[in-house]
Parts: structure tokens; C-alpha cells; sequence
């Protein structure tokens, strides 16, 4: 089957997609590794994955999947150091990985693609924030279980003591049970964490942007008390808890992707007239 030639040929719920392998280089020279699902349409939503994950994890893939579903394009990709992209990994990399996604999205902008929203899981959560209130120049973020509080959560993966340990040693290994060095956190990347103030960037989104927060009621990694968070200090948000689902919403995948959708489809206007963020420079258009 041949792709239809405009995105306005797309019959909705029912569109013709293929998916591609893009290769983007970021600001490092590194060369990070996306999966296109193109439909044909312009518009796009860029899907960005967790902590120590990559693009193949759920929820990336199935929200990826609802959206080709209504005739949207979407990339996924791996930051640097994650997943089939080049680098090394790093514990903290917050910022870095707001400029991958800065990287991601103007390689898209330059193909003539219409950035419709950036959605992230977990810390891709956090990213799409930060390079929000950096850029603010997308008219939808998604944050699902990003965490609000970056000094919470630590202790639990490095062990007791760690600013002390890290201190002496200058590097902390995390390590299975049996002994297998996981990864390394440097000084360095702890720092990074420690130092990335979520309450200030999220006060630094322009109030025309819309965010959604979606955060799980049992959720074990990330507690939901942080998505109320996100509700009190960003403008333009709303707030959605999914009861009963876990941080990677194992058994409610339908249901995430469909608030998703429904969020996005909030911004769909009747005349097809183009959103415009003030401080952006950049206009968006919902296919919705």
C-alpha cells in the first residue's frame, strides 16, 4: 500500500504508516537513534523514554501505536548512552538530555514537521519540563511519573551515605545482587541531579502551554504525591491519576494512551487555526 501524498488524505482511525529507522546527531556529536511512525501527516509528537531505558519500553511503544491509530506521527528515540544511540551513560544528564530533545526536535522542525507535543515517561517526564521552560516553544507536554523532588529516591538505588561515599571515592557502582556492576555515578552526575530544580522550571513554563501530569496510584517508584505537585506549580496543567496503575502501568496501558489521546484532542480546534505560543517563535497545529 502506498502512503497517501498529504497528511489531509489521512481518513482518521484509519491511516497507512511506516515506520523508520532516523539517525540524529546532537550537539556532542553523538548519534542518537530514533523510530519513526509516519502516517504522512505533518504534525508530530515526539516520545522520549526513562531512566536507564530506551524507546522499545512500555509506555513509549503503545502510545506511539494510539497515535498512529488517529493518523498522527510520532518518533521515539534513545537519549545518549541509552538504547541503540550513541555515548555513555549518565546517572544525572538531565539538562543533556533536554538538549537530545532539543537536537530531536529541531532535526524535525527542519524536515517540515509540525511539533504537536513531547511526551516523556518517568525521567523523560522531567526532560520534556525542563526543555519546556527552557524553550517553551511546543504547545503539549505530557509528563507521566516524572518525579517532582530529584533528592528523593536516591538512597534507594545508591545506598546509605552516598554524598559521604561518593565523596571519598569520587565514583559510587551500582550493583546486582549478585555482584555485576549495573553502572557507575560519578560525582559529577549525582551532582547534576541534585543541582536540576524542577519547582524553578516548572514556574518558567509559559502559561499558554498545556501540560498534562498522569501519575499512577501505585506507583513504587515514583510517589504520587509528586504529580500534585506539578499541579500546584505549573499554570496551565492538569492532572490525571490512574488508580491501581504501577510506574510502568504494566495493566493499564489502554487506559494511559487514552488519556493521552484525550488530552490531546482537547486542543483541537473547529477552523484549523494555528496556536501560537508568545514566546516561542514557533506556531503548532492540532490534527485532532
Amino acid at each position: 500500500m502506498s502512503r497517501p501524498t498529504t497528511p489531509s488524505q489521512l481518513p482518521l482511525h484509519h491511516s497507512v504508516s511506516q515506520q523508520k529507522k532516523v539517525i540524529i546527531e546532537n550537539d556532542h556529536g553523538e548519534k542518537l537513534l530514533g523510530l519513526l511512525h509516519d502516517t504522512g501527516s505533518a504534525e508530530l509528537v515526539i516520545l522520549c523514554h526513562g531512566f536507564q531505558s530506551w524507546k522499545e519500553r512500555i509506555p513509549m511503544v503503545n502510545i506511539a501505536a494510539a497515535l498512529e491509530k488517529e493518523g498522527i506521527s510520532s518518533c521515539r528515540f534513545d537519549f545518549a548512552g541509552n538504547g541503540e544511540s550513541e555515548g555513555s551513560f549518565q546517572y544525572g544528564n538531565y539538562r543533556r538530555e533536554a538538549d537530545d530533545l532539543r537536537s530531536v526536535v529541531q532535526y524535525f522542525r527542519g524536515k517540515k514537521r509540525v511539533i504537536i507535543a513531547v511526551i516523556g515517561h518517568s525521567k523523560g517526564g522531567n526532560v520534556v519540563l525542563l526543555y519546556t521552560s527552557k524553550y517553551n516553544d511546543v504547545h503539549n507536554v505530557v509528563n507521566i511519573s516524572g518525579r517532582f523532588n530529584l533528592k528523593r529516591g536516591i538512597e534507594g538505588r545508591l545506598g546509605k551515605d552516598f554524598l559521604k561515599r561518593i565523596k571519598q571515592e569520587g565514583y559510587i557502582d551500582v550493583k546486582t545482587r549478585k555482584g555485576e556492576i549495573l553502572y557507575r555515578v560519578t560525582e559529577e552526575s549525582l551532582m547534576d541531579r541534585l543541582t536540576t530544580n524542577v519547582h524553578a522550571s516548572c514556574l518558567l513554563i509559559h502559561q499558554e502551554c498545556r501540560v498534562l501530569t498522569v501519575h499512577g496510584s501505585r506507583d513504587k517508584i515514583v510517589p504520587v504525591e509528586d504529580a500534585f505537585q506539578f499541579a500546584k506549580y505549573i499554570n496551565n496543567h492538569k492532572l490525571r491519576i490512574i488508580e491501581g496503575a504501577d510506574h510502568e502501568y504494566t495493566r493499564h496501558q489502554d487506559e494511559l494512551s487514552s488519556v493521552v489521546l484525550d488530552f490531546l484532542g482537547e486542543d483541537f480546534k473547529p477552523d484549523n487555526r494555528l496556536v501560537k505560543l508568545p514566546l516561542a517563535g514557533h506556531s503548532v497545529r492540532s490534527r485532532f
